[in-house]
């Protein structure tokens, strides 16, 4: 998986169950698109969901996820990253930005005998009127995470 959202939106999905979609968003200097979620979007606590569907992940293997977030604005959410097979808790959430700056998240995604079959980034609405949540360079690597 190697997704940066500037020839769309690879084999990301829009999850219908949920209150608000994500939208391909331009990038300030022109260098390609993110998705996106505006703050002012749905009421405090709704829910938005992209899912990708994941088909060749090899049992008892691992995996890192790594992908750029950012989190601007007073307020904004949370994002948070679900693997489909441990739907009840994250494996990974932010719930502020210290500034509007593009962060690395990464998440180890160790296979055992069930494979995942689908990482979702959800963002959950804030109080914020102001900013956006935004995911960009979404990869996915066999083997663990690098150090940095």
């Amino acid at each position: 998986v190697d997704c940066s959202f500037s020839r769309g939106v690879c084999d990301w999905k829009q999850d219908t169950n949920d209150d608000f979609d994500w939208n391909p968003a331009d990038r300030d200097r022109g260098d390609g698109y993110y998705m996106a979620v505006p703050a002012f979007v749905g009421h405090k606590k709704d829910m938005g969901r992209l899912k990708l569907l994941l088909t060749d992940l090899k049992p008892k293997s691992s995996y890192c996820l790594m992908f750029s977030y950012r989190l601007a604005g007073e307020r904004v959410g949370k994002l948070r990253v679900f693997l489909a097979n441990k739907k009840t808790a994250p494996v990974w959430e932010q719930n502020k930005g210290k500034d509007e700056r593009w962060r690395t998240g990464k998440v180890e995604i160790f296979q055992g005998a069930e494979t995942t079959n689908s990482i979702i980034f959800e963002s959950e609405r804030g109080k914020g009127k102001t900013g956006e949540i935004g995911v960009d360079n979404v990869v996915l690597i066999s083997g663990l995470c690098p150090e940095e």
